[in-house]
Parts: structure tokens; C-alpha cells; sequence
């Protein structure tokens, strides 16, 4: 007997299939309102099973709605007549019976357009208004950005009889403080306009005696004027009005015709009329156009140039880059009359452009070395860097190979591989760097925590003395360390892992201990590698003293002096963070060391980054 109580519009019965009873749609959201919060706003009505905010599959911004599912029917019912309307996180949200198959939507049988709505009236007042006429499905005041009402709305009723009645009696009918229309909900399409169509016209330049007669008369040639408005500010002209024409065709007639057009001494702009936001959009567009237009032209002619001295202006840019080709334009960028240290250089063709990079990359000006690069558009640099630091942060992630420096490794010069070093900082658990055969590093005075075997067989623990004492390699007798060998020669072995066998003290040994089998056979060779000499870590760290080193040694000794730096601020994620930026050239890591605003913002990229693999 209770279930007859119940109209057949008040519950949601799905006669095809499509609408879900336990299924609600929450729109116009605030982009910031996540799962979480949704949850807990609709749990106090009723037990909600799952909560799914829709987001843009590329960027994972919310795309301004979700759906709210429940375990029973009633709460759903509930939820809809008690949260319809209210505000969430300053916005307030519309919900409806979320309905798979939008057929229904699309055709517009039973929806209703509501135009010339006063100002405050708001999703709600309408929904209140037109809900005696029977079920409704949706109801919408539209907005601006800002959430004003753009004075008209919709409402979209279960049943066309339904919407067909409120169309009787509501039409010329005065709700708040307006006379409103209320008729059938037609598409563009059914309208007849095409995209872009207008009949308002945007008139400026116009002169301060202009009368209207003169200005209809004006537009008259081209087709009737229904109304015209000229625009005032304490009762003085302000230049410029507006003039409807009765149609389309006409309205674009009297714009082609009276554009640029000489009028009473003065030459007039006329075009389509357009909301604030229409204008911002079409100005961005037209900006957007001509940066790309621009970048294409000058591709392959721009060069990037960072490390520049605080004296370097724009002529004395220019003046660098003079000899290698014909300059179109060479800006230094500046923070008021602080030099930024970088700029842009642009040639007139390409093969110049590459003559000067080849020749200025690198070379020492006033004494600091100069990065010359091509110049890339932000969004496509910002998209390499993101894609180059996502490889990295998976690759550890998964437990993958990846360099440090060896001051992270606790030992001094060294390159341990990372199942043999005392950890010390957290963090999952890396894979090991080689397979077969991994590589045991030692040096005088300094030994690795665990156990090893000293010279003569005997069994000692390793608290300093638990390698060898002599100078080059040693293996174990078996045929794989002659394998190993060969890796080391033909450079198998990771170059820095080769070039951090010296210590402070004099030179480091390795010892190869792979498995064991019983056919191999001692190798013959033994290989020594020289020691080279390295700034101390103590001493300051000079281009020239860089610039002698291999271009591995250089890596490491960079980031020995980096990570001190990125461990100052996230001593937890430092590792991870030095790790992503030694992959960097040594030009722009020497110039991180010396600005503490630029390591700022690398760091925060890498940070960024790193977030994005863990999600």
C-alpha cells in the first residue's frame, strides 16, 4: 500500500534501461571540489557506495561534475531533494538523475526556454517556479565567469505535455520584478543562424556633435534599424554605441560597407558586437596567431643565450654575435634594470644562426662560460623537461639504474652500487646497477660496511682494511672475471663508476666477484687505471679546473657539490631530485651552484615531477 503513494515521476523508473535509480549527476561544480569532499557532503543523506569526479584525461583537471552513486533508491531520492541547489566550495551545484542515454537531452522535447529573467533570480527560484508544472529533469540559470545571470535560462521537464502547459501559462507572466517569454527550447540549428551570425553592431570613432538621426541614416542604406544606442558617462558622449539591425545579412552589409569609412572628419570602426569575454578570447587568439606566425618564421634563426654577466646589454649582444652572420634583433631580458643573466639572439637565416652556436657554446666571456642553445617556446621546453624527468622518476621508481654522486654514497670519490652502500635517506629499496657480475669498490683507509676478504685469504671485517692494498685490479680465479675485464675495456662498466676509483689519499681499487663455476680459468691480465686529479671538496669549484677533467669526472664532482645544496631544502627527496638534474648540461648545473633562485625552481619542477610518477 505505500509503494502507491508514490507518483510514477517522483521515482525514477527506467523504462528503457537507461536512467539508474541509485545514480545521481552533480554539475556545475567548483573545479577544486574532489571525491573526498562530495563523499562526505552526501554520506549524512543516505550510504553512498562510489563518488567519481570527471576529469580531463590529459591534464586531470575536473571537468566541473561527478556522480554520486547510493546504495538504495530512497537516499538517492533523499540526496536529490535535500543537496539540489545548494553551495558547494562557493558554487552552487545542480543535480539530476544521472541518465546513460542522452537521446532525450539532445532532441529537446520538453525543454522550455525562459529569456528576459531579472537579475536575481537563481537556479533554485526558477526550479521552484515551474516544478507545479510536473517533473522536471534539469533546471539552469545561465552565468558569466563571474556567476552574474545572463538573464535567461532553461528548464527541461520528464514530458513534453508537461512543457507544452508551462509555456501557456507562463509566457508574458512577470516572475520577480520582469515580464518573461517562455517558449520551446530550439538549437542553433532549428534557429537558422549560422555560427558566428550577429545583428548588433559595434560602432566607435564616432564625433562628439553626432546626432542618431544621422548615424540611422547612415545604416539605413544597408537594411532596417530596429534600435541604436549611443553610450554616456555623466551625461557626455563617450565615442562610440551600438546599432541593431533587423537581420543578419543586413547587419553584415552595414560592416563591410561602413568600416573604415569617412564620417563627419573622422574614420569609423564598425563591427560585431561582443561580451567582454568573447573580445579577451578573440584578442588571445589573434595574439596566439601571430606568436606562432612569428616563431615559425624565425625558426631555426633564434638562439637562446644564458650565463651572461650582469654588465651584458643589448648592444653588447649583439656585438658578440656580430661576426657570425646578419642580426635581426638581440634582447637581453631584464627585472627592471637588473640583467637576468640570458637573452635572445636572432638571425637572419638558420645556417648563420648555426654557425654562431657551434662557434659561442661554451666559450668563456668576462670569464663565465656561455650556454647557446635554439630558442624553444616555453610550452615545448616545459614538455621535453616533464617527459625527460618522468623517464627518470619511473626508472627509479621501478628500481631501475641510476647514477648518484658519491658524496650521497658515503664514501669519498667512490660510485657504489646501491645494494652495497649503507642507505641514508629513505625510499624504496634500489635494483642492483649490474647483473652477473657487480663491482666491489675499496681504497686505503676506507673499506665498505659488511665483510671481505683481506690480502692472503683471511677473513676480516671490513672497517677499513678489508680490500687489498695494491694498486689496480684484482679477481678471483675463475673465467668470468676475464668476462668482466672485457666489459671494462670495451666499456660495459658505467664510465663514472670507472672514474671514481681515486680517492683523496691516492688511488682505489676494484675486485670483480662474480658466481663461481667450476671450467673457468684465471684471467692473465691485470688492469691499472691512473688516478686524476680532482678539486677538493672544500676548494671552489672553477670553470677551467672543470673544463681539464673528463666529461665523466666532471658529472660526478658537480654532484658532489649539488646535492649539499638540494639536501638544504628536501632532504628527504635530495637523492631522487640530484639524480633528475646531473642529467643536465654542466654548463646550466654550474649556473644552478651559483644561483640559489634558479636551483629554487629547478628543484620545485623536480618535485613536481616526481609527484605526477608517483600518482
Amino acid at each position: 500500500m505505500a509503494s502507491a503513494a508514490v507518483t510514477p515521476s517522483a521515482q525514477p523508473i527506467d523504462r528503457r534501461g537507461n536512467q539508474n535509480p541509485l545514480s545521481l549527476y552533480v554539475g556545475d561544480l567548483n573545479l577544486d571540489v574532489t571525491e573526498p569532499h562530495l563523499y562526505e557532503i552526501f554520506s549524512v543523506v543516505g550510504q553512498v557506495s562510489s563518488v567519481r569526479v570527471c576529469r580531463d584525461s590529459q591534464t586531470r583537471h575536473s571537468l566541473g561534475y561527478a556522480y554520486v552513486n547510493f546504495h538504495r533508491p530512497e537516499d538517492a531520492k533523499s540526496a536529490l531533494e535535500q543537496k539540489n541547489f545548494t553551495p558547494i566550495a562557493g558554487r552552487q551545484c545542480r543535480i539530476m538523475w544521472s541518465n546513460r542515454n542522452p537521446s532525450l537531452r539532445r532532441s529537446g522535447k520538453g525543454n522550455i526556454f525562459i529569456k528576459n529573467l531579472s537579475k536575481n533570480i537563481d537556479n533554485r527560484t526558477l526550479y521552484e517556479t515551474f516544478r507545479q508544472f510536473g517533473e522536471i529533469m534539469s533546471c539552469k540559470v545561465a552565468a558569466d565567469a563571474k556567476g552574474e545571470s545572463l538573464g535567461y535560462g532553461f528548464v527541461h521537464f520528464e514530458k513534453e505535455k508537461d512543457a507544452l502547459r508551462a509555456i501557456d501559462e507562463c509566457n508574458s507572466m512577470q516572475i520577480g520584478d520582469t515580464v518573461v517569454q517562455v517558449q520551446p527550447f530550439k538549437s542553433k540549428k532549428d534557429r537558422g543562424t549560422k555560427p558566428g551570425a550577429f545583428t548588433n553592431c559595434y560602432v566607435k570613432h564616432l564625433p562628439e556633435d553626432v546626432d542618431q538621426k544621422e548615424i540611422v541614416a547612415a545604416f539605413s542604406e544597408f537594411g532596417k534599424v530596429t534600435s541604436i544606442h549611443l553610450a554616456q558617462k555623466d551625461g557626455k558622449f563617450r565615442g562610440f554605441g551600438f546599432v541593431n539591425m533587423e537581420s543578419t545579412e543586413a547587419a553584415e552589409a552595414a560592416v563591410k560597407g561602413l568600416n573604415d569609412k569617412e564620417f563627419k572628419g573622422k574614420k569609423l570602426y564598425v563591427g560585431p558586437a561582443m561580451k567582454k569575454e568573447q573580445r579577451v578570447r578573440m584578442l588571445r587568439m589573434r595574439y596566439e596567431k601571430q606568436k606562432m606566425e612569428l616563431a615559425k618564421k624565425s625558426d631555426g634563426c633564434n638562439l637562446y643565450v644564458k650565463n651572461l654577466t650582469d654588465d651584458v646589454r643589448d648592444p653588447d649582444l649583439k656585438n658578440m654575435f656580430a661576426k657570425y652572420g646578419s642580426i635581426i634583433s638581440g634582447k637581453v631580458m631584464m627585472d627592471g634594470d637588473k640583467s637576468r643573466n640570458f637573452g635572445f639572439v636572432c638571425f637572419s637565416t638558420p645556417e648563420e644562426a648555426a654557425k654562431a652556436l657551434t662557434a659561442m657554446h661554451r666559450r668563456t666571456i668576462n670569464g663565465k662560460p656561455l650556454y647557446v642553445a635554439l630558442a624553444e617556446r616555453r610550452e615545448t621546453r616545459m614538455a621535453k623537461m616533464e617527459a625527460k624527468y618522468a623517464r627518470k622518476a619511473q626508472m627509479f621508481a621501478q628500481g631501475g639504474p641510476m647514477m648518484f654522486p658519491a658524496q650521497m654514497m658515503g664514501g669519498s670519490h667512490f660510485m657504489y652500487p646501491p645494494q652495497m652502500m649503507h642507505r641514508r635517506w629513505p625510499g624504496p629499496p634500489t635494483a642492483p646497477m649490474m647483473r652477473g657480475p657487480y663491482m666491489m669498490l675499496a681504497s686505503q683507509g676506507r673499506g665498505m660496511a659488511g665483510r671481505g676478504r683481506g690480502r692472503g685469504g683471511r677473513k676480516g671485517k671490513g672497517s677499513g682494511r678489508g680490500g687489498a692494498a695494491g694498486q689496480g685490479f684484482k679477481y678471483t680465479a675463475n673465467a668470468r672475471n676475464q668476462r668482466g675485464a672485457q666489459m671494462l675495456q670495451q666499456g660495459s662498466v658505467a664510465p663514472a663508476m670507472a672514474a671514481g676509483l681515486t680517492t683523496q689519499g691516492g688511488q682505489g681499487q676494484m675486485m670483480m666477484a662474480p658466481q663461481m663455476t667450476k671450467t673457468q680459468a684465471p684471467p692473465a691480465a691485470i688492469m691499472q687505471v691512473p688516478p686524476q686529479p680532482a678539486p677538493q671538496a672544500g676548494q671552489s669549484l672553477s670553470h677551467s679546473e672543470l673544463a681539464r677533467l673528463p666529461e665523466e669526472k666532471q658529472t660526478e664532482i658537480i654532484g658532489e657539490r649539488l646535492y649539499p645544496l638540494i639536501e638544504s631544502h628536501e632532504p628527504e627527496n635530495a637523492p631522487k631530485i640530484t639524480g633528475m638534474l646531473l642529467e643536465m648540461d654542466n654548463t646550466e648545473l654550474l649556473h644552478l651552484m651559483e644561483s640559489p633562485k634558479a636551483l629554487r625552481e629547478k628543484i620545485n619542477e623536480a618535485l613536481i615531477v616526481l609527484r605526477e610518477a608517483q600518482e
